[in-house]
């Protein structure tokens, strides 16, 4: 995980809304802090999060309200870290069933925003230095002997 968020320009962050679910996740022992945290620190500065699992709430499926309660408390976590929670869009879907990945749901009327391919559409590219002298992250470092310490790192050219 580490080696690919350290390049990626967006986090997709998915959180299950199921009753349980988000709980364990979104406990101090589950992953969906740890995940954030290291979006953050290894520099990528824009996030969606993916309210996973709308179709398996209780007590009504598709719940606004298990949605807001989703977000509120992501919201905050967010913020501690260093995101702009008003900046972070948080998209309700059913990875199972389809809901609001490609096309909006209608077993959802009560959201009005964008559809998780629409808010990855929607992320706005990092300014790159290209000005600037190449500097890239290893990716590891191996000690040959005889030969001495090889950093290891690929990279990508365009042409």
């Amino acid at each position: 995980m580490i080696t690919g968020t350290s390049q990626a320009d967006v986090a997709l962050l998915v959180v299950p809304a199921d009753q349980g679910g988000f709980e364990g996740a979104f406990s101090k022992e589950g992953q969906t802090r740890e995940h954030a945290l290291l979006a953050f620190t290894l520099g990528v500065k824009q996030m969606i999060v993916g309210i996973n699992k709308m179709d398996a709430t209780t007590p009504d499926k598709y719940s606004e309200n298990r949605f807001n309660e989703i977000q509120a408390e992501v919201s905050r976590y967010l913020k501690t870290v260093g995101y702009n929670p008003e900046k972070v869009p948080f998209v309700p879907i059913s990875g199972f069933v389809g809901d609001n990945m490609v096309e909006k749901s209608t077993n959802m009327p009560w959201y009005k925003g964008k559809t998780l391919v629409e808010a990855l559409d929607s992320v706005e590219p990092p300014k790159r230095p290209s000005d600037k002298p190449l500097r890239l992250p290893l990716q590891d470092v191996y000690k040959i002997g005889g030969i001495g310490t090889v950093p290891d790192k690929l990279v990508n050219m365009l042409c």
